[in-house]
């Protein structure tokens, strides 16, 4: 499988417990969360987090990780967090402004017509779900991304997704309504559940750039997708001189 995304830059890696630090400095620590590892504690349980396992590494030091962003439970790959409340709230902004590069791999069902191209989609939240709406309903939210088409797999298509909005669940809604569901989705659908050759989500944050909070120099991250990822599209990988 060739790499996803060009060459980034990120200081010697170390780990804390099960989390692997991509990237480290005095204001920012950017981790690889596996996938199934909630970003953020759940409201009402005691569940292990990706925070509060970065946190416990951190406390030693007298360091505090924050919230800047997050990412699905079930999605793999880069998670950053602040070291402290000013350097959280300029990320937050950036975020908010949707100025940093957030790229995703995905496996999605069948083979998508354009190789590349843009998707745009206004959905409004009902309980835990997106439901597709329209631009004029009020209650919307814009949904922006583009995408391309890394390969063609058997009933299936690897693509390289830039995020230009932060909707929740945004590249597996938007996906979905095109006919196109992320494989391993069953909350989208169900019949995913059917799926062996991965267990969960086949998303993979792999790639972030952004302005560093203090020094306004560009930081970039890149993470190369886990074992599953990648043994899902060996396995849908076709023979060399086949037909996809």
């Amino acid at each position: 499988m060739k790499k996803p995304f060009g060459g980034g830059h990120s200081r010697k890696r170390s780990s804390s417990r099960e989390l692997a630090r991509l990237y480290e400095d005095d204001a920012v620590v950017v981790v690889n969360k596996p996938a199934g590892l909630a970003a953020v504690p759940v409201k009402g349980s005691d569940a292990v987090s990706a925070w509060s396992l970065l946190s416990a590494g951190l406390k030693a030091r007298r360091e505090r990780a924050f919230v800047v962003h997050r990412i699905d439970r079930f999605t793999s790959g880069i998670l950053l967090f602040a070291k402290t409340e000013r350097d959280r709230d300029t990320l937050v902004r950036q975020f908010l402004e949707h100025t940093p590069v957030r790229q995703y791999l995905a496996v999605v069902r069948g083979h998508v017509a354009a190789e590349e191209g843009k998707l745009v989609h206004y959905f409004r939240r009902k309980g835990m779900f997106q439901k597709l709406s329209a631009e004029r309903d009020r209650q919307a939210a814009r949904a922006e991304l583009r995408y391309v088409v890394e390969s063609r797999l058997r009933g299936a298509s690897l693509v390289r997704v830039t995020l230009l909005t932060g909707l929740q669940n945004q590249i597996r809604v938007q996906f979905s309504v095109t006919g196109h569901p992320v494989i391993g989705d069953r909350k989208y659908h169900p019949e995913e559940a059917s799926e062996r050759r991965i267990a969960r989500v086949a998303l993979h944050a792999g790639h972030l750039e952004f302005v560093h909070p203090r020094s306004g120099a560009g930081v970039v991250v890149d993470c190369e997708p886990p074992t599953d990822f990648q043994a899902l599209v060996w396995a849908l990988s076709p023979p060399k001189g086949l037909p996809r």
